[in-house]
């Protein structure tokens, strides 16, 4: 789930929620005048909370194209997060620089090589759009998942909306931005994750789009508010008859 990495009532919120992990947010939810106190405080929380056995703590950086990001590492890094979620990447070569970035910090704060994971966001940019097939030619083991957007992607396209407004289900250029980030998890085995579901007021809307998403292949589904993550886990925790029919065919 994201949390505004500014907002100290939202970051506290955030312990008691069921997600499976926290993502301290610099980017989307940050302003830029307050970079430098969402910066410190992130680090303090990541550094406040260490015992991370029930839900990881995650942070989303600034774009590599900007001046931000690497700032936003320099200062969290010695919280030692468990992962980075880069935005607007472009191709694999954006998370293999990300990788080689993690790569010094990590040996800088004494952290176990490797032990900060990627997940990216491969679908911010029209230009994405066409680079899926670098993944195939080597990418990070730190990459250990992928989601996709469709809001940054509406803008990049020049697009008045990303849904149909006649059914609420995503036209066709998000569709297929959506089965290029689960084709290519699958194919470099990473874990697929469903893009954020934007009205978190429409619980119905999200649920039903949890499903389609499980059906379709993905494992997750990022949350943006507290109440969509009950949603959420319920539609991508297997059912006991689900349990039961895997554990028959391994028994065969």
């Amino acid at each position: 789930m994201f949390v505004p990495g500014d907002s100290e009532r939202k970051l506290s919120k955030g312990e008691g929620n069921p997600a499976d992990a926290l993502i301290l947010d610099l980017e989307d939810s940050v302003s830029d005048d307050r970079q430098d106190i969402a910066r410190k405080m992130v680090r303090e929380y990541l550094q406040s909370h260490t015992s991370r056995s029930k839900q990881q703590l995650w942070v989303r950086v600034n774009p590599l194209d900007t001046d931000l990001s690497l700032p936003d590492l320099v200062a969290v890094m010695p919280g030692g997060p468990n992962g980075i979620v880069l935005p607007k990447v472009y191709s694999a070569a954006d998370v293999n620089t990300m990788g080689n970035y993690l790569d010094a910090l990590e040996a800088r704060e004494g952290l176990e090589c490797g032990s900060t994971k990627i997940l990216c966001v491969a679908t911010e940019t029209a230009a994405s759009l066409l680079t899926f097939h670098t993944y195939l030619d080597g990418i990070t083991e730190r990459l250990v998942g992928m989601t996709w957007g469709g809001e940054d992607l509406a803008a990049a396209l020049g697009a008045v909306d990303n849904r149909n407004p006649e059914t609420g289900e995503y036209d066709d250029p998000y569709l297929l931005a959506k089965s290029f980030c689960l084709s290519t998890s699958r194919a470099i085995d990473v874990q697929p994750v469903g893009v954020v579901y934007v009205d978190f007021r429409d619980l119905v809307g999200l649920e039903k789009e949890c499903l389609r998403d499980r059906m379709a292949g993905f494992v997750g589904k990022i949350a943006i508010h507290p109440a969509q993550s009950v949603i959420i886990n319920k539609a991508f925790t297997p059912s006991e008859d689900e349990i039961a029919h895997a554990q028959r065919i391994i028994d065969v």
